[in-house]
C-alpha cells in the first residue's frame, strides 16, 4: 500500500520523516538539506506516469537521476570520514551511508537513457515502467540520508555537552578557591569556556524547529550570560571578604543559578526525560478559553462529541484560573467585578447552550439547531469578552509597574544605605525592594495567562523566577556593602546585581509588547535572543546590521566583557590606585563593558556609530600607554 501513495506525499516527508527508522527532523538544518533532494526525487517519481517520452525529456531526466547518485556519492563520502573520526557512531553511520550509496545507484540505473525500449511510431520512447521500484528506492534514498544527517546532528549533541562538562569542571573549581591569585587564572579560563558554550548553543538555538525549545534555550542561555558577570563580583566579594556571610550566600546563589542553566541547556539538546521538556507549563487562561471555544463549536458537527457535564467542568476549570486575577490584592475592586460580571455571563450562556443541546438530541437532530448556534455564537463571545478583560487587567499592571519601577528609587536607596554603612536603612529599603519583587513575580504570573503562545509562556516564566531570584541577592549584596562600606569590590557587586534587575525590567517591556502584538494579530511567537541589538534602539537607521552580523556583535561583546574583567581583576591587586596605567586600563575596562552593553541594547551606546567612536577612543589609549602596560594589554590578547 505505502509503494502505491501518491507521489506528493513525498514532498511532505521533509517535514516529518519517521519512515522505517523512526526519525524525527528537529533542526532547521537537517530540514533545509533535503528539500532540494524531495524535489528531485519527486520530480522523478512524476513523470513516472507518463510511460511515453520525448528524447528530450528523457535527457532531462537521465540528468536529474545523474545529478542525484553523484550529489549522494558526494554526500556518503562525507558520512563516512565522520563515522571514522566518531567511532561510537561508525556502525550505524557505516549501515545508513551504505543504504544510501545503493539507493542513489538505483535511481542512477532507473534514470539511465539505456534503459529505454525502442522507439514507438509516434517517435517517443517508453521508459521508467517500473514505477513500484523508483518509489522503493526514493523511500529508501530519503531513509537513509535522514538518518546518515540525524547522526550527525548527533556529533553537535556531542560538542555541546562536552563544552557544558568542561564549564562545570571549572565551575566547581571557582567555587573552591582560596586566592585571588588562583581565582585570576581559573577565571580566565572559565571565560574562554563560556565564550565557546555560548557560540555552539547560539548555533543550535537558531536551529532548533520547535519554538518552544527555542524559547527555553534563550532563557538558559540568558541567565548563562547575565550570572557570568555576578559570579565574577561575587566571588571577588567573597575572596575580599571571607567571614561575611551575607557574601557566601550571594555568591552560593550565582553558582547555583548557573548550573541550573546548564542543565537546562541539556535536558533541552538531548531531550533528557527528567525534568526539563517534560514539566508541564501551568495550565494558562488563554489556553483554557481555546480549548473551550473549540469544544463549543464542535457541537456543529456532532451534537454527541461531548456531554453537557464535560462542557461545565471546562467553563469552571477556567472560571478558577481567573482567581489568580481576583484574588490578588494589586487587582482594583473595578476589575475584579468586571472579571467575576463576565465569568457569570459565560456561566449563563453555556447553561443556555446546554438547553438547547439536550432539546436538539431529544428532537434526534443531526446538526446544531438554530437555537443552539445562537447559544454557541454567544457562549464563544462572552469568553472572548473574558480573555480581553483580562488581558487589559495584565498589560495595564504590568505597563503601570514598568512605569513606577523604572525610576530605580529602591536600588538607589539601598545602594546608598549600603555605602554610608546602614544596616538600618539597608532593612527598611530591602523590605520595599521584596514588594516590588512581589508586584512584579505576580505580574509575570498574569502575562503567563494572556501571553497568546507557549515560546511566550516560557519567557513569562523565565521573567518570573528572574525577578524571584534576584531580588534576595541584592539585598544580600546590600548587607554585604552596609558591613563593609569601604570596599569597593562589595560596591561593584552590588552594581552588577542592580544592573541585572534593570535588564531584566527592560526585557519584560520588550515581552509586554510582544504580548500586545499577538493579541492584536500583529506578528507569530518569535522573539530575538536577549542578548541581540533591539531593533530602534542599539542601531542607527543609517548603519543596520543584519542577523549574522547582529549574532557576531553579541558573541564579540560577551567575549571583550569577560577579557575586561581580567583587568578589572587585575587592577584590584595594583595599591597606587593613581598610578597611570591602572587609571587608563581602568577606562579601557569601562569602555569594553559599555560596547558590551551595546550588543544587548543597553548601556549609554545608542548607535553603532557611538559604538565605532568607543572603538576609536580604545585605541588611541592603547597607543598612548606605556611600555610597562603590556602586563594590562596582555589580558586582551
Amino acid at each position: 500500500k505505502r509503494e502505491k501513495e501518491a507521489p506528493g506525499e513525498l514532498s511532505g516527508a521533509v517535514h516529518c520523516v519517521n519512515f522505517d527508522s523512526g526519525l524525527e527532523i528537529k533542526t532547521r538544518s537537517v530540514e533545509q538539506t533535503l528539500i532540494p533532494l524531495v524535489s528531485q526525487i519527486t520530480t522523478l517519481i512524476n513523470h513516472k506516469d507518463k510511460p511515453k517520452k520525448s528524447e528530450r525529456t528523457l535527457a532531462a531526466i537521465h540528468r536529474v537521476g545523474q545529478a542525484v547518485s553523484v550529489a549522494v556519492g558526494r554526500f556518503v563520502a562525507v558520512g563516512e570520514a565522520i563515522a571514522t573520526e566518531n567511532q561510537e557512531l561508525k556502525d550505524e553511520m557505516g549501515q545508513a551511508c551504505f543504504e544510501a550509496r545503493r539507493a542513489g545507484d538505483a535511481i542512477a540505473q532507473l534514470t539511465d537513457a539505456g534503459s529505454a525500449l525502442p522507439s514507438q511510431p509516434d517517435g517517443r520512447l517508453t521508459i521508467f515502467s517500473d514505477r513500484t521500484g523508483m518509489v522503493k528506492a526514493a523511500r529508501l534514498l530519503l531513509s537513509s540520508v535522514t538518518k546518515v544527517l540525524v547522526l550527525a546532528d548527533r556529533i553537535v549533541i556531542k560538542q555541546i555537552t562536552t563544552s557544558r562538562n568542561k564549564v562545570l569542571v571549572t565551575l566547581d573549581h571557582l567555587e573552591r578557591v582560596s586566592t585571588f591569585q588562583e581565582f585570576v587564572q581559573i577565571f580566565s579560563q572559565f571565560g574562554n569556556e563560556m565564550v565557546e558554550f555560548a557560540h555552539l548553543t547560539g548555533d543550535r538555538q537558531n536551529d532548533l524547529k520547535d519554538e518552544k525549545k527555542k524559547a527555553r534555550m534563550a532563557a538558559a542561555r540568558a541567565v548563562l550570560e547575565k550570572c557570568t558577570m555576578m559570579l565574577l563580583t561575587a566571588s571577588k566579594t567573597c575572596l575580599r571578604h571571607p567571614d561575611c556571610e551575607s557574601a557566601r550566600i550571594n555568591k552560593d546563589a550565582v553558582f547555583h543559578r548557573m548550573r541550573c542553566a546548564l542543565e537546562q541547556v541539556i535536558e533541552i539538546v538531548t531531550e533528557a526525560r527528567s525534568c526539563g521538556e517534560n514539566k508541564v507549563l501551568p495550565a494558562s487562561i488563554h489556553d483554557g478559553i481555546r480549548d473551550f471555544k473549540c469544544s463549543v463549536e464542535c457541537l456543529r458537527e456532532n451534537l454527541h462529541a461531548l456531554s453537557p457535564q464535560s462542557v461545565g467542568s471546562q467553563l469552571e476549570a477556567l472560571v478558577e484560573r481567573t482567581e489568580d486575577f481576583t484574588d490578588s490584592a494589586y487587582t482594583s475592586h473595578e476589575q475584579r467585578q468586571a472579571i467575576l460580571g463576565l465569568c457569570q455571563l459565560a456561566r449563563q450562556d453555556t447553561q443556555q447552550l446546554v438547553h438547547a443541546w439536550v432539546e436538539a438530541q431529544s428532537a434526534h437532530a443531526k446538526e446544531a439547531t438554530e437555537d443552539m448556534e445562537v447559544a454557541i455564537l454567544k457562549t464563544c463571545q462572552s469568553v472572548n469578552d473574558l480573555r480581553r478583560e483580562l488581558h487589559k487587567v495584565a498589560v495595564g499592571r504590568a505597563s503601570d509597574l514598568l512605569k513606577v519601577h523604572g525610576e530605580q528609587l529602591p536600588l538607589q536607596a539601598l545602594k546608598a544605605a549600603g555605602a554610608e554603612g546602614n544596616l538600618e536603612a539597608v532593612a527598611e529599603y530591602s523590605g520595599k525592594l521584596t514588594e516590588q519583587k512581589e508586584q512584579l513575580v505576580e505580574t509575570c504570573r498574569l502575562l503567563c495567562h494572556v501571553s497568546g503562545s507557549e515560546p511566550l509562556e516560557i519567557t513569562c516564566i523565565h521573567a518570573e523566577e528572574t525577578f524571584h531570584v534576584i531580588g534576595p541577592q541584592i539585598i544580600s549584596a546590600a548587607q554585604t556593602l552596609a558591613l563593609h562600606p569601604s570596599s569597593k569590590i562589595a560596591k561593584e557587586n552590588l552594581e552588577v546585581f542592580c544592573e541585572a534587575w534593570e535588564s531584566q525590567l527592560c526585557d519584560m517591556a520588550l515581552l509586554l509588547r510582544e504580548i500586545n502584538d499577538v493579541f492584536e494579530g500583529r506578528r507569530g511567537d518569535k522573539r530575538p535572543y536577549l542578548s541581540l541589538p533591539r531593533p530602534g534602539v542599539s542601531v542607527a537607521p543609517h548603519v543596520l546590521m543584519n542577523i549574522p552580523e547582529q549574532t557576531s556583535m553579541a558573541k564579540l561583546g560577551l567575549e571583550l566583557r569577560l577579557l575586561s574583567s581580567d583587568v578589572d581583576t587585575e587592577v584590584e591587586k595594583w595599591e597606587e590606585q593613581e598610578h597611570d596605567i591602572v587609571r587608563q586600563s581602568q577606562s579601557l575596562a569601562s569602555m569594553a563593558y559599555n560596547m558590551h552593553l551595546f550588543t544587548r541594547g543597553e548601556g549609554l551606546l545608542k548607535t553603532t556609530l557611538d559604538l565605532f567612536h568607543q572603538a576609536e577612543v580604545c585605541a588611541s589609549i592603547f597607543a598612548n600607554l606605556s611600555p610597562p602596560s603590556v602586563v594590562f594589554s596582555s589580558s586582551f590578547n
